[in-house]
């Protein structure tokens, strides 16, 4: 059958080059590992210069298949089923980026991107180490190419091609139809959660830090393979660039959290994040390690070791997220794709021959017998890489229960409260990391001696004491609910990290006496003390503002809690009803407007806040996407205030607008003064019958005589409103002046007069909801959350620093 309107040359392009990227990337593996194991420069120089060709042509395949997929998406080509489920015609320009990692076959492109960006660069850096570095890195990328080649083979599917017609992927009537296009309005549409700004950068952040992994790795295997551990100088810079790449992404995560998911904060140890958090971990425990072996001779065994599971660990966190068995755990993994078994093979054909070449050659790989002096600094570094890797292990457990319950048939529950079963663990960690970075740089490696140790590090001990004792003092850190023995390792902790900062910072004069160039390590220690000061203060002193005052529980537009209660505990949710100013603490708050934006289809609340000593007045505009991809209902994104030392989070967790016709009526009632009549919410109170009173004129004309009722309204959380339902007659014209209390969804009307003698009257009363627009809200409090985002970026300068003196100090044993 011909099919009408389809546009196949680019799908077909991209299938070519997808597999010339995988016959390229085999070939480049095979000459490269040739050029590696010849004994002989003249042998290995053509294979070197064919497998270098080879990984030529696999770089442009790889620039050709973005190249077609991108055309693919941004010309809404929904023939291609790529483009169907993760676009659509109203997606916005930046987003169009976004569409890419959104599906499995769009993130191993990018991570194969980047391996050719880095492969270019060893290539032109690595010397010696090219040919045995690169057969790795190559082999890597032919199974990055399997995973896009979907083809068939002995009957199994090999790989997703991103190039998939969608008549060929789905079974439906329509595709019986050489016109089907026709009938193909639009695409489903990209993850309302991806459409922020973050998304369009953290992917390709955090994939180049996963890519990054693969060079240490690849230089630990190309040491064991050829018996030659020269390599630790030239992985050192690549070890300290991967770690803050990764880092660097892995944050961007927690800030996009921080803006687009309402889980309330940067970090809920989603087990996405805590797959992508482990290998850094461990990575920067090898890069401790490294540091130790360069300088004292000690720890090359346990070097090799973590920048091998730093790798393995990458792959096992891709198997995680991408296999979908994470789908009921995680808000941000991926759904099965039926790649489970690729994925795993992915994982075991690195993990299983790195580990027994890794223990083949343990006795040959060089080791210090001798044990190292409590008092050196390659002791301290190496108990802490090994603490960062016994953390990761923790995580990593806890995180790959499903996998446990599906690979063994258990049936393990998660725990109740995920975020404490991690935290309980690793404060203690914190803790530990925390007075390591603080002291260890102040030991000598070897030995030192203790008076000069002590004598350097009493005045950073002592400044950090005060600091943190003011802090613990005057700081109201009152995180309470799980206990005072945790309250109390929250305060050891940041103890810790003021030590951290304080101790790194003094050393910068005391140790290394203000030489730029080898500040680069307590640079990035600085750094790393003010993110966990942030971490800390900024969750135990979390405050929730929005204490429901109103009694009012709507349903939440988000997902239920791990208890199963909508927008959490409806004692955190404030309504607030359009136009009425509600108390919440500290502040008064009024839902003033909301509106839509047809450009990304979101609804903004304008929320107005108000300090109540008139100190200041902002607004914040959370908002709300419908959801996509046959899921009910809306997803909210948070809006936050910024300080110089707190963040005023909000999102929204529920809203109801009132768009329909008012079908409720009034129910008469007779009733003197000082009567009470109750309602749903609460009773009233006739306090008299005013005629004509001057407070109330702008309701009636002059040549009217007015009546109105004044009534007390009381609801049962013990709020007190006035209403004024009243008439107004002119002759023999009667004109109702109903009121209404809006917070309380009540309108009251003034009827008539029963008995002018016995003070009888009658008024109507009705309940709806549909007298107003109103929203529920939670509102958090974040206190020095900035000191996290500082200490990231301090971090990673310290990061850049250590690199730039690395390639120099390498540049300089060249020459």
């Amino acid at each position: 059958m011909n099919y009408i309107g389809e546009h196949l040359l680019p799908g077909q392009i991209g299938h070519f080059f997808a597999i010339l990227s995988l016959v390229a990337s085999l070939l480049a593996t095979f000459a490269f590992f040739k050029s590696a194991s010849a004994s002989l420069d003249e042998t290995k120089r053509p294979w070197l210069l064919l497998a270098r060709w080879a990984f030529l042509v696999e770089t442009i395949s790889i620039l050709v298949l973005f190249g077609c997929l991108y055309y693919i998406i941004s010309n809404h080509l929904f023939e291609y089923k790529y483009a169907y489920t993760h676009s659509d015609l109203s997606l916005q320009f930046e987003y169009l980026l976004s569409c890419f990692w959104e599906g499995q076959e769009g993130s191993f492109m990018l991570w194969s991107f980047w391996h050719c960006v880095l492969g270019w660069v060893l290539i032109w850096k690595a010397g010696k180490w090219e040919a045995p570095v690169m057969t790795v890195i190559s082999f890597a990328q032919f199974f990055m190419a399997t995973m896009l080649l979907g083809m068939y083979f002995f009957g199994s599917r090999v790989g997703i091609s991103p190039f998939a017609l969608l008549r060929n992927e789905m079974d439906a009537p329509i595709f019986s139809q050489p016109n089907y296009l026709e009938f193909i309005k639009d695409g489903t549409g990209l993850n309302t959660l991806l459409q922020n700004y973050w998304m369009v950068i953290h992917p390709p952040i955090l994939f180049l830090g996963f890519a990054s992994t693969i060079v240490p790795f690849a230089y630990a295997i190309a040491g064991l393979a050829k018996k030659d551990h020269d390599w630790i100088k030239a992985a050192l810079p690549w070890g300290s660039f991967s770690g803050a790449i990764l880092g660097t992404g892995i944050m961007m995560g927690g800030a996009w959290a921080y803006e687009s998911l309402s889980f309330g904060g940067y970090w809920a140890w989603d087990p996405v994040e805590n797959a992508s958090l482990v290998p850094w971990l461990t990575l920067i425990a090898g890069l401790h390690t490294n540091l130790i072996y360069k300088n004292s001779g000690y720890s090359l065994r346990p070097t090799y070791f973590f920048y091998i599971i730093s790798f393995v660990l990458i792959l096992y966190s891709s198997f995680l997220t991408k296999s979908g068995i994470l789908g009921d755990t995680s808000v941000h993994s991926f759904t099965d794709m039926g790649l489970n078994a690729q994925l795993l093979l992915f994982v075991l054909i690195f993990f299983i021959p790195a580990m027994v070449l890794y223990f083949v050659r343990y006795k040959s790989i060089p080791s210090i017998q001798k044990e190292e002096s409590t008092y050196s600094r390659e002791f301290w570094m190496f108990i802490g890489s090994l603490v960062l890797f016994l953390s990761g292990m923790v995580i990593i457990a806890k995180t790959s229960t499903p996998v446990w319950n599906k690979v063994f048939g258990t049936n393990i529950a998660p725990p109740q409260d995920p975020e404490f079963a991690h935290n309980q663990i690793q404060i203690f960690v914190a803790i530990i990391l925390g007075m390591l970075t603080a002291t260890t740089q102040y030991l000598k490696y070897k030995d030192t001696p203790k008076g000069m140790f002590w004598k350097k590090i009493l005045i950073p001990t002592i400044i950090a004491i005060t600091i943190s004792a003011a802090i613990s003092i005057w700081g109201d850190i009152s995180y309470t609910k799980k206990g005072p023995g945790f309250l109390a390792a929250i305060h050891l902790g940041i103890f810790a990290a003021v030590y951290a900062v304080v101790a790194n910072t003094a050393y910068l004069w005391l140790g290394i006496k203000g030489k730029i160039k080898a500040a680069g390590p307590s640079v990035a220690h600085i750094g790393f003390g003010l993110a966990l000061v942030g971490i800390l203060i900024s969750s135990g002193k979390k405050t929730i503002l929005s204490w429901n005052t109103t009694g009012v529980t709507p349903l939440s537009v988000e997902s239920k809690d791990e208890k199963g209660n909508p927008a959490g505990d409806p004692a955190e949710n404030l309504t607030l009803f359009k136009a009425v100013a509600t108390d919440m603490g500290k502040y008064m708050v009024t839902y003033t407007m909301d509106t839509t934006n047809p450009r990304d289809r979101k609804r903004y609340f304008e929320i107005d806040f108000k300090a109540k000593d008139g100190s200041e007045q902002f607004k914040l505009y959370p908002d709300v996407i419908k959801n996509n991809k046959g899921m009910e209902g809306f997803a909210a994104n948070p809006a936050a205030k910024h300080y110089w030392h707190k963040d005023i989070f909000v999102y929204i967790t529920s809203f109801q607008e009132n768009r329909a016709a008012d079908t409720v009526s009034f129910k008469n009632k007779t009733v003197k003064v000082n009567d009470t009549l109750f309602y749903g919410n609460g009773m009233m109170i006739l306090n008299k019958v005013a005629v004509n009173p001057t407070e109330l004129k702008a309701k009636y004309a002059a040549d009217e005589t007015a009546l109105f009722l004044d009534m007390t309204i009381i609801s049962k959380e013990g709020k007190q409103y006035r209403a004024y339902p009243g008439i107004a007659l002119k002759g023999q014209e009667l004109r109702s002046l109903p009121d209404s209390v809006i917070s309380q969804s009540l309108v009251l009307k003034f009827n008539k007069v029963i008995d002018q003698d016995a003070g009888k009257l009658e008024i109507g009363v009705k309940e709806s909801g549909n007298i107003t627009d109103l929203i529920t809200l939670k509102v958090y409090q974040f206190p020095m959350i900035n000191l996290l985002w500082l200490g990231i970026v301090i971090m990673v300068i310290g990061f850049v620093m250590s690199i730039i003196q690395r390639v120099k100090q390498i540049q300089k044993s060249v020459l």
